[in-house]
């Protein structure tokens, strides 16, 4: 291992593009190649209706991310937005601790779907899976920023192109899905309206990339301009792609092959006659991407852990001096990471994920709020004070229903 150095620095390598693509990779990845199965099991031809609603949960608190990560720029992310809020260290180490949880839970589940579209086309054990994604991406996350976003601005591109070729096959459900979600309206019963509150649930977790984008704010140029720009173009990709495909696929025939499948958009394209092989491949690229930037996400959160004294070990605080990444807090994700994919299933870690992130959601948009109140700095984005209170009500209602769901 090359010489560790506790004053060196991230490195500032990423433009205002890379850190999109870097962010709409991860967001696709998660959502769209992943998730969207089960989506579409839960609500059916209402499956662009459950994202809709998350996209109004994640769009508010998207857009306080805007502002408070241009704020307080730091790797820290919201450990340092709460802390800096509210004045208490306890709740950003608490922030910090529910926030890497959530990361690498959600890393668990993209190689978990990685492996589930492997076993679409090839015969391959899914431990031999699991561990070699995992070996690889943390490679990949160790080895430096700029390289790491090179190999997800290529992926997330290729992912697009792919997206864009699914759209035009189905083009047909995409036609019908408007007809199709009013008729299933008026026909609405109990068990739809459950069925697409449960997956509008589920879709929260599609859109939580944004989030991981604020962890990079220590290897952002110009993390002001860019780390808003960035996000809130990579959200305006990422909602077209959910919307367009959800509905497209879910009214092009019967869902339930869809839902059930493995790897459920090359179902889909199988469904209207084309070979899934290259599109099984293809989504093999952003599944990996996605991964990569939640184990990305968890050394970053690590890293400010370890080197403020949080409850961490003083070691993941510690930056490689020749990669300028943390490769000690990497090894440690990736240890995580692997443990929870090789033993829990894809449902109960997204659901997981979409819970702890809402949880998170809630503090940042409470300490926007409250750092308004203070004052409004002239070079950040000022975003309108009743943004991060509806932020505040949405995702506060997301965890209610969801708690109460599981009760019941």
């Amino acid at each position: 291992m090359a010489e560790t150095d506790d004053s060196a620095n991230l490195d500032r390598s990423m433009g205002v593009w890379g850190l999109t693509f870097y962010g709409a990779g991860t967001i696709l990845g998660a959502g769209i190649f992943v998730v969207i199965g089960e989506v579409i099991g839960e609500a059916g031809v209402l499956s662009p209706v459950a994202y809709m609603v998350a996209a109004l949960v994640a769009v508010t608190t998207a857009l306080s991310y805007s502002e408070i990560a241009a704020r307080i720029p730091t790797a820290g992310g919201p450990i340092d937005y709460v802390e800096e809020a509210f004045g208490k260290p306890w709740l950003g180490t608490a922030t910090g601790w529910v926030l890497t949880i959530a990361n690498v839970v959600s890393g668990a589940t993209i190689t978990t779907g990685f492996v589930s579209y492997v076993g679409s086309f090839a015969t391959l054990p899914d431990w031999v899976g699991t561990v070699g994604l995992v070996v690889l991406l943390g490679a990949i996350a160790a080895a430096g920023m700029k390289q790491t976003a090179w190999f997800m601005t290529t992926t997330t591109l290729i992912g697009i192109a792919t997206l864009l070729t699914i759209l035009w096959i189905t083009r047909d459900g995409l036609i019908a899905a408007p007809g199709a979600i009013v008729e299933r309206f008026g026909d609405v019963g109990g068990d739809a309206v459950t069925g697409l509150f449960a997956a509008a649930f589920l879709s929260i977790y599609a859109f939580i990339g944004f989030g991981d984008m604020t962890q990079n704010a220590e290897e952002v140029t110009d993390v002001k301009r860019t780390l808003p720009r960035a996000m809130l173009t990579a959200m305006g990709i990422v909602f077209f792609f959910y919307i367009a495909i959800a509905a497209a696929v879910s009214a092009a025939g019967p869902v339930d092959d869809i839902a059930n499948a493995q790897a459920p958009l090359v179902a889909a394209v199988e469904r209207e006659g084309w070979p899934g092989l290259p599109f099984a491949i293809a989504s093999l690229f952003v599944i990996v991407n996605g991964g990569l930037t939640q184990i990305v996400a968890a050394s970053r959160l690590l890293l400010d852990l370890g080197r403020d004294g949080r409850m961490a070990p003083a070691v993941f605080g510690r930056v490689n001096a020749r990669t300028r990444t943390p490769v000690i807090a990497t090894v440690a994700s990736c240890a995580v990471v692997l443990a929870l994919a090789l033993f829990l299933p894809l449902k109960s870690l997204a659901g997981a994920t979409s819970l702890a992130i809402l949880v998170v959601f809630v503090a940042v948009n409470a300490a926007l709020v409250t750092l308004k109140r203070r004052d409004q700095p002239d070079d950040v984005p000022d975003v309108w004070p009743v943004v991060p209170m509806a932020g505040v009500v949405f995702c506060g209602g997301a965890i209610v229903w969801q708690v109460v769901d599981w009760v019941g």
